[in-house]
Formats: structure tokens, sequence, C-alpha cells
């Protein structure tokens, strides 16, 4: 197994590289100036051609790509165009919100999406089946910037009932110890600061993880009809097990294969779904930070973002492989 993880790692690299290639000449090819980004509209061609020679935009694109690169491998992910500070420096306050965001609509979308792809396999064709596969048709046709703005309609402004935006009340005191708000609160024992969190983090997590909830469950759904109709299912129901033994005990752990890995790729997906919810939100994460500094043309900052994306993207599918082993015996990494 630790072979096998070690080839999956190295795998990574070029993998890596290539997507730094990509998104290096995407983004350079694009006919917007940083320079101009950077000075606003009404600079002068002599302060436009200072910039870019600060900045190394004049050089050839190969010639930028290496020192990119080279700076990358030694942990320089350069400066930020905008405020001309470290780009590390500038994600390391916004990723624990972006990471308590992801972690909140991935909850969501296990805690709906596997119950009602369960319930819609040990009925199927019932009217709970149904209704189930039509919310989840409606969870993946439904635009997720749409859905924000609808929720902030009803939610916020009609009923007032849930914040609008942010993190966290102005006037809740935390003490930072992870940054991630939440569970800050939680380990200094302060309830009415999680109360908080927790009532701003509702609408957004429910934005972000209705696609993913929506595809988990009808892969629950499809790859439990499968497992029900095994021979040890009908074995446990001849031995007179309850209902839910054999749709939970016996089922639903082998059904598990396929549903882990969209629930891999939904992670990876909830990543670049944060950017929109976030912007809708106000949310002080990554991906609303990676927003801004599109508009502004903010190229180490978005390069930055992509490698980071990536890169977690990888290894949580690295993570989805190694979990196989545990949930199947019968799989074995030579």
């Amino acid at each position: 197994m630790s072979r096998y993880i070690l080839r999956r790692a190295a795998a990574l690299l070029p993998i890596l590289l290539g997507v730094s290639i990509i998104s290096f000449l995407m983004i350079h090819l694009l006919p917007a100036d940083p320079a101009v980004a950077y000075l606003g509209e009404h600079a002068t061609p002599e302060a436009i051609v200072r910039v870019r020679h600060e900045f190394g935009l004049d050089r050839p694109l190969p010639v930028q790509y290496g020192v990119y690169i080279a700076d990358v491998v030694r942990g320089n992910f350069g400066d930020s165009l905008d405020s001309h500070r470290p780009v590390l420096v500038e994600f390391a306050p916004r990723f624990p919100a972006t990471v308590e965001l992801t972690f909140g609509a991935i909850t969501i979308a296990l805690l709906v999406g596997i119950p009602v792809g369960l319930m819609s396999a040990a009925r199927p064709n019932s009217i709970l089946d149904r209704l189930g596969m039509a919310m989840a048709l409606t969870g993946v046709s439904m635009p997720v910037f749409w859905l924000g703005l609808m929720l902030v309609y009803v939610f916020s402004v009609y009923f007032h009932a849930l914040p609008t935006s942010g993190q966290i009340g102005v006037d809740a005191s935390l003490v930072p110890l992870t940054h991630i708000d939440l569970l800050d609160a939680i380990l200094t024992g302060n309830g009415a600061a999680a109360w908080d969190v927790v009532r701003h983090l509702i609408l957004p997590s429910i934005t972000l993880s209705t696609p993913s909830m929506a595809i988990i469950a009808r892969m629950t759904r499809a790859s439990m009809l499968d497992a029900l109709h095994q021979d040890y299912i009908r074995t446990a129901r001849a031995k007179g097990l309850a209902a839910w033994v054999v749709v939970i005990g016996h089922g639903l752990r082998n059904a598990l294969l396929p549903v882990v890995t969209v629930i891999g790729l939904s992670v990876g997906g909830l990543l670049s779904g944060a950017i929109l919810t976030e912007t809708i939100f106000s949310w002080p994460g990554v991906g609303r930070y990676m927003y801004d500094s599109i508009l502004f043309r903010d190229y180490p900052v978005i390069l930055a973002g992509i490698l980071l994306f990536s890169l977690f993207f990888m290894l949580v599918n690295l993570a989805v492989d190694v979990l196989y082993a545990f949930l199947d015996p019968r799989i074995r990494y030579a």
C-alpha cells in the first residue's frame, strides 16, 4: 500500500506541471494587460512600460514560465500585483474559511444525498422514489448563483431569518486558534459564537452542496439497486433479517465504492463552485479572493489558486483510492 501511495504521489508532479503550463499560457494569452489593470485606464504609456518591466511581463513567455516554475519549486508563488504581498501570505488567512464552507457543504450533501438514495432504492418506482429523483434532477439542473440569490431573498430579505453575508457577525467575539471559526468556537466553548457561525454557514453551505447532494443521491440509488439484486441480499432476506439491516448492513457497504468516487469528485467540485458561492455571500475565502483577482488580472494569484486547487483535487482522489482498500477487502494494491 505504501509503495502504491508513493507511486501515485510521484505521478502528481507531471500532472501539476501540465496544469501549470496550460493555465500559464491561457492566462498570459488573454487580451487584457495586467499593467493597465494595475495602473488604471488613464495610465501613460511610459508608466505601463515601467510596470511591465517591473513585473517581468515584457519578457518572452518561455522565459516568464521558466522563472515562474523555478520560483514555485522553491515555494515562492510570486507577489500579488494588487497588494505586493506574497501570494501564499494572501491565501493563508482565507483558506480556512474555504475549508469550513467546503466541509459544511459536503456534510449537508452526505446527510441528505445518501439517505435519499437509500430510500429511493429501497422503494423503487414508488412516490418516495419519484420525489427523491425529482429533487435530485432539480438540484443538478439549478444554477448555483440563481439558487444562492433566491435563498438570500427568501430567508434573509423576506423572512429576516438568516444573515446575508460574512462568516461571523461583527458583534461576535472569538479567539482565533485554527482560524476555522466554527472549530474555534467549539474549542473555546463559545456557544454564542458557534451559533452565530452556523447561522452564517447555512445558506452558503446549502447553495454549494445542492449539485453534489443531487449527484450523490442518484449514484447511491443506482449503486444500491444493483447491490440489492445480488444473491447475498436474497440470502439475508431469506434468513428473516429486518429490512433496514439488509439495506444498510449488507447492501450499503458493497454499494459504497462508486458513491465514494462521486464524493471525492464532489469535494474537488466544491472548491471550484466556492468561487461563485463565496462571491454571492461575501464569504471571506479563497474563492472570493480568486474572483476579485480575475477581475484585477492578478496573474500570480490566479496561477497559484489554480495550482493549489488542482493539488487539493488530486490529493482527494488519492485518498479515495486508498479508501477503496478499507471498504472492500478484495482490493489490494500490488
